[in-house]
């Protein structure tokens, strides 16, 4: 699908912004006042929504942001680095009595476990978010639905508003705690492409297989794309479906691998790429992604990542 770009931002990204520090080596805790060392620290632009928005500016389309965050150092470090990046946080809202969130990772290269202290990153409204803005993007994309639960209740209510002023709609679901995956009838029959991992689609299918997961979403969403980890990724459009492998690489860090497998999948969907080319560039850039600590650090540019496209 060829969009014409005449607005001022390619994606709008409405989602939670918060740092990551992440801890590797021996980060398994022992209790018991035991201190023990690790071989690094990271403090990194964190949350899945900056993560895709960094992302998808790595990749030149230009992007801006919208969420909230304190006014504190978290939150200055935030709105700092996604500037660095070319992320438009204009549109952020600084809740000077709110405290901004704080993800800790701690990475044993192909693994890790998170602990997260929440703080604004679940205070987005969808009210929040104007018409205005919305005029001012080709395409909005949510992710971490299920931590979002101010933006919750209202988000059907935003995606309407989207498409009404001629935007398209990807969604994120990341994972639910909960394991009840509600609410998402509803928000499919409004999102254009879906983009969920292997478990989120098996939980919100009920499905046995990832096959089966994917046709049982492909009848409710236009395009979606299941990432599988270091397996690949497959894809459907309609009765079309496409696989790509990742790419071999010495992983170094897999946070926010999936966010960049998303702003992969948006750009070629947003240029009109087939859905296996598609599939590719994003593999290609959830792969390269994970070559350095942090979610942003190793995310590939279009160059970059065209090799193992074509």
């Amino acid at each position: 699908m060829q969009i014409p770009s005449s607005r001022p931002y390619d994606v709008l990204v409405a989602g939670e912004i918060n740092p990551d520090l992440i801890l590797s080596g021996d980060v398994v805790p022992r209790f018991g006042q035991v201190e023990q060392l690790v071989d690094s620290a990271t403090l990194s632009i964190g949350s899945s929504s900056a993560i895709f928005s960094c992302g998808t500016s790595r990749l030149e389309l230009k992007t801006a942001f919208i969420g909230v965050c304190g006014d504190d150092l978290f939150g200055q470090f935030m709105l700092e680095e996604m500037t660095k990046r070319q992320v438009d946080v204009s549109p952020v809202i600084v809740d000077k009595s709110g405290q901004t969130g704080l993800s800790v990772n701690l990475n044993r290269g192909n693994d890790r476990a998170i602990l997260t202290l929440v703080g604004c990153m679940v205070s987005l409204r969808a009210d929040q978010v104007p018409d205005t803005l919305l005029a001012k993007t080709r395409h909005i994309h949510v992710a971490s639905y299920f931590l979002q639960t101010a933006l919750q209740p209202g988000l059907p209510d935003l995606f309407r508003r989207a498409r009404a002023l001629g935007l398209t709609v990807s969604l994120d679901p990341n994972f639910d705690p909960s394991g009840e995956w509600r609410g998402f009838d509803e928000l499919l029959s409004l999102v254009d492409v879906f983009l969920p991992n292997e478990k989120e689609a098996l939980g919100l299918t009920g499905a046995v297989t990832v096959e089966q997961a994917l046709a049982a979403l492909a009848r409710k969403c236009p395009t979606v794309a299941v990432k599988l980890g270091e397996r690949g990724a497959v894809a459907a459009r309609g009765a079309e479906t496409a696989s790509a492998e990742a790419i071999k690489m010495e992983v170094v860090d897999t946070v926010g691998a999936g966010d960049s497998f998303d702003g992969g999948f948006l750009y070629a969907w947003l240029n009109g790429w087939n859905l296996e080319r598609g599939l590719r560039l994003a593999a290609a850039c959830g792969s390269l992604s994970t070559r350095s600590a942090g979610g942003t650090t190793g995310q590939a540019t279009l160059e970059e990542a065209l090799p193992y496209v074509d």
